[in-house]
């Protein structure tokens, strides 16, 4: 599943009630984040922020949660040496398995598979225009 809004990233700019709920997030991802609390940053009723999220960004809230949280996981797998369970964590998974599936839903491939080809230093085992192809349609959009 890939979120295709591509004026997703400017709402986050022009409404500051989304604003704050997308800053909250960057700095608590790594926390357990509802609904309710979204809605409290907002300032808004937790059935009102709902639509208003999803209206606004063209996703469920929940979806561009997980987005988010398998977006900083990929950045995290390109660039440092930690291992996919600390990273699953880290972003704010509970469980392994659904940082799993989360992850090969978003980017159509597994975490290991990802970080073998993106982390430097590691054998490759695809030629290099492959890897290029692929690494660039791996990029998740920016929400």
């Amino acid at each position: 599943m890939v979120i295709q809004e591509e004026s997703a990233a400017t709402v986050f700019v022009y409404y500051p009630r989304l604003k704050k709920v997308k800053e909250y997030v960057e700095e608590h991802l790594e926390e357990k984040i509802s609904l309710a609390n979204a809605a409290e940053i907002a300032g808004l009723e937790e059935k009102y922020f709902s639509a208003y999220f999803r209206k606004k960004t063209g996703v469920c809230f929940t979806n561009w949660i997980t987005h988010t949280r398998v977006q900083r996981a990929a950045d995290m797998l390109s660039g440092r040496d930690y291992t996919i369970t600390s990273i699953a964590f880290n972003v704010g998974f509970q469980e392994l398995r659904t940082f799993e599936r989360a992850f090969k839903n978003y980017t159509g491939m597994t975490a290991q598979a990802f970080k073998k080809l993106v982390q430097p230093g590691q054998p490759r085992t695809v030629s290099r225009q492959t890897r290029k192809m692929t690494e660039e349609s791996l990029q998740l959009p920016v929400l």
